[in-house]
């Protein structure tokens, strides 16, 4: 057998990380090795043998873990997940409403929210969030919550999504209490927002604190722990932990890996004693927002001067830096090229109006200080170009035409997106870039000829966009 010249994954993963590339993505960890007291290898690989526990009926070891959260982020219960967030979302959304109940939702929820809602065949009703002519999201407003609860008065839960993908934050406070008024459960989605309650930036929107129900976030995304890790939240008397228990046994694996597992204390045991590494982090955002106020083409989202008041935003997350390029003869995802190619900076993901890179408390000053000397340059070679079109908000509600178990008693017919452009079809999929992952149309939505002509745009800038 003739061998690839071609290397395999590990021999590639160990290359990349001895270059000289720096990640400004996920995961939080930055593969900051020298901080985190080095690796986690194969000799400690194992499965559930005597005295290291079961993560399903946990009392010993990994009830420590557990009880570890609990006392860090002021929860009732707290919850270890292997499968990442998305096996908190399904669990949380299906220990919260049975088969046909109605459950609403913000429209820029992860497509999890959508598969949960599938599974079960539930009944979304919408709020909606403002849409910036980038296309970036702002906060879900709790007029909006209200009006939605009222026009839904049977909704068994509420689910938003805060911070988004791009960092913006939303009322939790004052969304939970008008949840509460009516005894319906909150769900938050902060799998970008692990790192919240240790920033001074972002405890006014931090999710435990502020009342939600069940909180979902995602640990290696923004703090050191290793890909696939996160952890689930449960307060409060409107919702049982042992309901929520029952689902998660059945969407999380029943093989859980020790060494990711491993990675969760050991995060754990950072976060107890990582106030002063904290604040270095947010001393190196603010030296790095200072160097944006010398952009003129290119601008940072609520840095360098900008501020959330300005878009509407209730609140910012600082660690994520979302370069707008909408003014500018440049889109994101050239941005996000060029900054790979010319200057070893990966960036988390590109749009065709913005690009976006992703901090932690594990980036080393020399990662921020490299981007924005990288910006400061490019931001010279620019000309002035306003935008032809502004991206539109998402589909409106009109758009739902028929519910999760109606479209699955529809005979099966595959079209081309194309065909969609020519007639009004209601879609059987989700159709969405990655990432971020929110969909742009929903199974059981009309797709038609404004959501192709999105749809190509997105591609025809580089974004790749899945249909499932």
């Amino acid at each position: 057998m003739k061998k690839s010249s071609k290397p395999d994954l590990y021999s590639a993963l160990k290359e990349y990380s001895e270059s000289n590339n720096y990640p400004l993505h996920m995961p939080g960890h930055k593969r900051n090795t020298k901080m985190l007291n080095g690796g986690l290898p194969y000799d400690i690989d194992i499965t559930e043998i005597d005295g290291f526990d079961n993560l399903h009926n946990a009392n010993g070891i990994l009830k420590r873990t557990a009880q570890k959260a609990e006392k860090i982020f002021h929860s009732s219960h707290a919850y270890m997940l292997i499968n990442g967030s998305t096996c908190g979302i399904l669990a949380a959304i299906s220990c919260t409403a049975h088969r046909g109940d109605c459950i609403i939702a913000a429209r820029n929820c992860h497509k999890s929210v959508y598969n949960a809602c599938f599974l079960s065949e539930l009944d979304i009703r919408f709020v909606y969030p403002p849409t910036e002519s980038s296309g970036i999201c702002g906060s879900i407003s709790p007029d909006s919550v209200a009006a939605a609860i009222e026009e839904n008065p049977n909704a068994k839960a509420v689910i938003i999504t805060s911070p988004t993908y791009e960092g913006v934050i939303s009322d939790i406070k004052s969304i939970a209490e008008v949840c509460h008024a009516r005894k319906i459960p909150l769900i938050t989605d902060c799998a970008h927002g692990a790192h919240l309650p240790f920033c001074t930036f972002g405890q006014t929107g931090e999710p435990v604190s502020c009342g939600a129900d069940i909180v979902i976030t995602s640990l290696h995304k923004t703090l050191p722990s290793l890909t696939q890790t996160a952890a689930a939240f449960v307060n409060g008397d409107l919702i049982s932990s042992k309901r929520f228990e029952k689902y998660l046994g059945i969407f999380e694996t029943s093989s859980p890996s020790y060494v990711l597992m491993a990675s969760i204390d050991r995060c754990f045991d950072f976060l107890s004693d990582s106030e002063s590494k904290f604040e270095q982090y947010e001393q190196l955002l603010f030296r790095f927002s200072e160097k944006m106020k010398e952009l003129r083409r290119l601008k940072v989202l609520c840095h360098g001067g900008d501020t959330p008041e300005n878009h509407g935003f209730f609140a910012f997350d600082k660690g994520k830096i979302v370069i707008l390029t909408g003014d500018t003869n440049i889109s994101g995802v050239e941005l996000m090229r060029r900054l790979r190619d010319e200057y070893a900076l990966e960036l988390e993901m590109s749009y065709p109006t913005y690009a976006l890179a992703m901090t932690s408390v594990c980036d080393a000053p020399s990662g921020l200080e490299r981007l924005a000397h990288a910006l400061t340059e490019i931001d010279k070679t620019l000309a002035y170009a306003p935008s032809s079109a502004a991206f539109p908000p998402l589909p409106e509600p009109m758009n739902l035409r028929i519910t999760n178990a109606e479209l699955e008693a529809l005979p099966d017919a595959e079209l081309t997106l194309y065909a969609a452009k020519e007639g009004t079809y209601i879609s059987r999929r989700c159709i969405y870039a990655y990432p971020p992952g929110i969909p742009i149309v929903i199974p059981g939505e009309i797709i038609g000829a404004s959501e192709y002509e999105y749809i190509e745009r997105l591609k025809k800038s580089g974004v790749i966009v899945e249909e499932r």
